[in-house]
């Protein structure tokens, strides 16, 4: 199952549509993130929230190294 981080975007009222979409492509294509979810509040402003996956790295284990030989 994938993990994400959110961030929520308030834009307040009278923020022309052409604004609100710069912003979200700023984000989009500089901070990865992308549109989850969009509501249009009844006096106008909006809010966005923007996810992007968290992406954990696993560890990779030290190559194997042999032991060295040890002459009598």
């Amino acid at each position: 199952m994938a993990e994400y981080s959110y961030l929520v975007l308030h834009l307040p009222r009278g923020t022309p549509r052409e604004v609100a979409r710069r912003i979200l492509t700023h984000h989009a294509e500089y901070g990865y993130w992308e549109l989850a979810r969009m509501r249009l509040n009844a006096d106008g402003s909006r809010k966005a929230t923007l996810r992007r996956q968290v992406i954990r790295v696993a560890r990779t284990p030290a190559p194997f190294q042999p032991m060295p030989r040890i002459s009598p």
